[in-house]
This record gives C-alpha cells, sequence and structure tokens, in this order.
C-alpha cells in the first residue's frame, strides 16, 4: 500500500505531509536545478516592467508607444530585453534597430532598475531548499542582462547558492539550456523553476522537468495555461515543502 512506500509510516502523517514527503523526494532526485531569475528568486517582475515604461518615456516615446513596449515585455516574459527594444524600435517606433541604439536602450533601462533590485524581495525558502538538494547543481537562467545579474547577485550574497553559474541575454535560454547541458554543468534528470511561458516552452526543448511558480507571475492566463499543458503548479519557492502543494 502506498501509505507504507516511505519512511516514517505516511499512513500516520495525513494528505498533505504525504505530498509534502513525496515531492522533497522528488526533489531530491534531480542532478540539477535551474531558476528563472524575475518573479521566481526576486519579486523583480513589476520593477522590470515599470522600468520598460520609463525608459521609453525618457527617451521621447509618447504613452501609447510606452504602453506598447511594456504590452510586448510581458506578452513575452522571459525573452532577452535586447529583442524586445529590437522589436521596440523596428515595429513601435518604425526605426532603424542599431547596436548604437539598442545600447542607449539598454543603459537607461539599466539606470532605472539599478535601485529597485537591490531592494525587492527574495524568495522565501532559497536556504532551506539549498539544504535539502546538497548534491544539485543550481544555475540562474535568466532574460535578463548576464552581468547586470551577476553584479547584483554577488552584492546581495546570492551568489553562492548558484554553483552552477549565473546566465542570462544577449544569449537567450534555449542557447544557454543546450550549451550547458552539452559541456556537462547542467545534468539530467534537471528541474526548471520558471514563472512564464517562455520558460515551460525552454525547459520542455531541453528535457527538464518544470515547476510554474505563479506568486509573482505576469502571465494573465498563467491558469489556463498550465491546465493545457499538464504543468505542475506551486506558487512560491518555500511551497516546495510546504503543505499547499496544487
Amino acid at each position: 500500500m502506498l501509505q507504507w512506500f516511505l519512511n516514517p509510516p505516511l499512513y500516520f502523517l495525513g494528505i498533505s505531509k504525504v505530498l509534502e514527503l513525496i515531492l522533497k523526494q522528488k526533489i531530491q532526485q534531480y542532478k540539477s536545478i535551474v531558476f528563472d531569475c524575475d518573479g521566481v528568486v526576486l519579486n523583480s517582475n513589476l520593477l522590470k516592467t515599470e522600468a520598460y515604461f520609463r525608459t521609453a518615456k525618457t527617451l521621447g516615446a509618447t504613452d501609447v508607444q510606452a504602453q506598447a513596449l511594456v504590452d510586448y515585455h510581458v506578452r513575452l516574459g522571459g525573452i532577452s530585453r535586447y529583442h524586445k527594444f529590437d522589436y521596440y524600435l523596428r515595429e513601435i517606433l518604425n526605426q532603424p534597430s542599431t547596436n548604437e541604439a539598442i545600447q542607449i536602450l539598454l543603459d537607461e533601462f539599466g539606470r532605472e532598475l539599478e535601485v529597485g533590485l537591490m531592494g525587492c524581495d527574495i524568495a522565501e525558502g532559497l536556504e532551506a531548499l539549498r539544504a535539502a538538494t546538497p548534491h544539485a547543481k543550481w544555475a540562474i537562467l535568466s532574460g535578463g542582462d548576464q552581468q547586470e545579474i551577476r553584479t547584483l547577485f554577488a552584492k546581495r550574497n546570492l551568489t553562492p547558492l548558484f554553483d552552477g553559474g549565473l546566465f542570462g541575454s544577449p544569449d537567450n535560454k534555449d542557447e544557454v539550456l543546450a550549451r550547458e547541458i552539452a559541456n556537462g554543468n547542467i545534468q539530467l534528470p534537471a528541474l526548471f523553476l520558471g514563472d512564464s511561458k517562455y520558460d515551460f516552452e525552454a525547459a520542455t526543448r531541453a528535457g527538464l522537468d518544470f515547476i510554474f511558480l505563479n506568486d509573482w507571475t505576469e502571465v494573465a492566463d498563467w491558469q489556463e495555461y498550465c491546465a493545457v499543458n499538464h504543468i505542475e503548479v506551486l506558487g512560491c519557492i518555500s511551497q516546495l515543502f510546504a503543505d499547499s502543494v496544487k
């Protein structure tokens, strides 16, 4: 019987504790765990959305143009900002997308973000999960700028948790996953914790299991999307060992 498969006997623990123990055992089987950054490790999605709007306005956009950039950003959560600014220049402003023009947008966006990222909430449960997965290699895989992430995590004393590295744009998530799996840095079985459709799609293409974390997501239709795609959903990292497994 199922209640005797684990130790201690599950018959005496109750269903919520059973689910917690089963999930904990599953997590401990992974050789690698990959985390999205914004909306998963940091409560920074709204900060970045507001920064896109302010960046566009500071550099002369109308409210309509700035909001169009925001809408595109939210629709393509997890995609590199390089791609988003390229689209903004070509499709919203109808201007040439040059490296110089993109860099101006990137620099202004970085200035808008700097203060907010130093003060935003860090997900609860990171230390507990790290202690529970001592043999798993952890990596950050973000659509944000790679150097920005590495600088921020060093300042916020998060770097030591992620022994598998901190990765971001300009490389996209598909490229990073393919490269890091090929060089042995990310080993299967592996788990991706994300909060966007692109996170799920990239994880699936690379052969990683996936859990969608919804507490900080900006995906408006996440419930329907996760149901249609049979995606496991939790609210946040701390619920990996909580009783409220959904």
